[in-house]
């Protein structure tokens, strides 16, 4: 989805349990480097693991830290991909996270976005995780956003998008800078 080419710095924001990360490293090449950032330091610990098991420690770089405050150089990365991550974040914040985005991307930087969407009839699931987010946010922190529009409201010009039908809607989006 990002088509991650040797040589290029590839950032996953939220990368859980790190196999994406992997994906973009073998993308990347021996010259390339991919990044990794996530909030919890379990993760962080989880996928250095994993990352060790398939001999990348010299293609991936990961920090536990937050998406609102991204410690690279602007204009530094080549592409940025974001999974189920960005509905996490309080609305206020999430065209902070997007414009941190911007910055370190370079100019023809491309940000991949995959979250639940509110696009088109979510049915039941969407409504249950929407409900339960407004009464409970402390127990449930994701709920379905309208991913495109946040991209495109952030300065993104769209290549495309698309709805993927599973237990709710989910958006997936490719965007350059």
């Amino acid at each position: 989805m990002l088509d991650a080419r040797p040589g290029e710095k590839m950032l996953e924001i939220g990368f859980g349990t790190g196999h994406c990360l992997i994906d973009l490293a073998q993308a990347v090449g021996s010259s390339g480097r991919v990044f990794g950032i996530d909030l919890s330091e379990k993760m962080v610990q989880k996928s250095r693991e994993i990352v060790g098991k398939q001999g990348l420690e010299d293609r991936i770089e990961l920090a536990c830290g937050d998406a609102l405050h991204l410690p690279y150089a602007s204009e530094s990365l080549d592409g940025i991909f974001m999974s189920f991550t960005l509905e996490l974040f309080d609305t206020p914040e999430i065209p902070l996270v997007l414009a941190e985005c911007r910055r370190v991307l370079k100019t023809a930087g491309r940000i991949v976005v995959v979250g639940m969407s509110r696009v088109g009839p979510g049915g039941l699931m969407t409504e249950v995780f929407e409900w339960t987010h407004r009464h409970f946010p402390n127990y449930l922190d994701c709920r379905p956003i309208l991913v495109r529009q946040a991209l495109e409201d952030a300065g993104f010009r769209i290549v495309d998008c698309r709805i993927q039908k599973m237990w709710v809607n989910v958006e997936i989006a490719r965007a350059k800078k």
